[in-house]
């Protein structure tokens, strides 16, 4: 997730920023009505036709209107297209009709249980569909998840699944918000290191750095702490550290003889780190040894190996 050229992430489940509120802007009071009374509250006199002039006498528009009226006819314009903005981030991308929401874990179905049936369902369903369109169609899946965020903003797993997506789709600042916001609700760590990544994608590596340091990792899974361990490696190459990122890497578990995906991401990582030092013969060992545990090709090792097989033999 966190290295230089970095292979896609394996989603964690049905999953996208956050929706903006707009104010609507109040029409500005008139001086004087049309029942004639006086327009000195604004400071200003009347004319004998009853329209509002300035100090001197002189309208202060045609027409009588103030210089700050709008007319309402475009508030009502402007307001309809609000509405309809809101209105299509409300209901979000059409659901394939095959989806029924049942999908879902049980664990997320336990949380919608609080909503009403109908609402929980047409959660579920839009939870499913980001889940399924997160690798292929991250944008969409986000607006899946800007649906169910709309319907149900204080359970956690659906703040966690706007974040979750949010992120897949490169919204980065909105990713960060939504899983602090989960963070607060559940006090999960799962998604530390994304939320990690995202400070690194924003430009800032010192709070990346700091987040991960403040973090307590001993109840963390060998994956949730793989991750760490890459972001923190990206975070110190960011800041041109490339030795302290070799050294964090190097402290992790390559040698592990598991095949999980986390084995494979960790070793592309260091693989990937030593190309940047300048030790391509280094490089080259580890990205084999990465294709060898790559079981389900979520990196593209075997192309980097070739590369720098080439540029070694020219």
């Amino acid at each position: 997730m966190a290295q230089e050229r970095r292979p896609n992430k394996p989603a964690r489940g049905g999953q996208g920023g956050t929706g903006r509120t707009r104010d609507g802007n109040r029409e500005g009071s008139r001086p004087g009505d049309a029942r004639g009374k006086p327009a000195a509250r604004s400071g200003k006199p009347a004319s004998r036709d009853g329209k509002p002039t300035s100090r001197d006498g002189k309208p202060t528009s045609r027409g009588g209107k103030p210089p700050y009226s709008r007319d309402r006819r475009d508030d009502r314009r402007t307001s309809a297209v609000d509405r309809t903005s809101d209105q299509q981030r409300y209901d979000g991308p059409e659901i394939p009709e095959g989806i029924t929401g049942k999908e879902l874990d049980r664990s997320v179905l336990a949380q919608l249980k609080s909503l009403p049936e109908k609402l929980g369902q047409r959660v579920a369903r839009h939870l499913v569909a980001a889940g399924e369109l997160l690798e292929s169609d991250p944008k969409t899946a986000y607006q899946h998840t800007l649906a169910a965020r709309a319907r149900a903003s204080r359970l956690a797993v659906v703040r966690e699944a706007v974040g979750e997506a949010a992120y897949a789709a490169g919204e980065y600042a909105e990713a960060l918000a939504e899983l602090r916001a989960a963070k607060r609700m559940n006090g999960a760590q799962d998604y530390l290191a994304i939320m990690a990544d995202c400070e690194r994608a924003l430009g800032r590596p010192d709070r990346a750095l700091t987040l991960l340091r403040n973090a307590s990792r001993e109840k963390f899974s060998p994956a949730l702490l793989a991750e760490t361990v890459i972001v923190e490696a990206g975070a110190r190459r960011d800041r041109g550290e490339i030795d302290a990122a070799l050294r964090t890497l190097e402290n992790a578990r390559l040698t592990s003889q598991a095949r999980a995906p986390w084995v494979t991401r960790l070793r592309y990582a260091y693989a990937d780190t030593l190309l940047a030092a300048g030790r391509p013969q280094d490089a080259l060992e580890w990205f084999h040894r990465t294709e060898a545990v790559d079981a389900e090709e979520i990196t593209d090792a075997a192309e980097r190996a070739a590369e720098v097989e080439r540029s070694l033999t020219e």
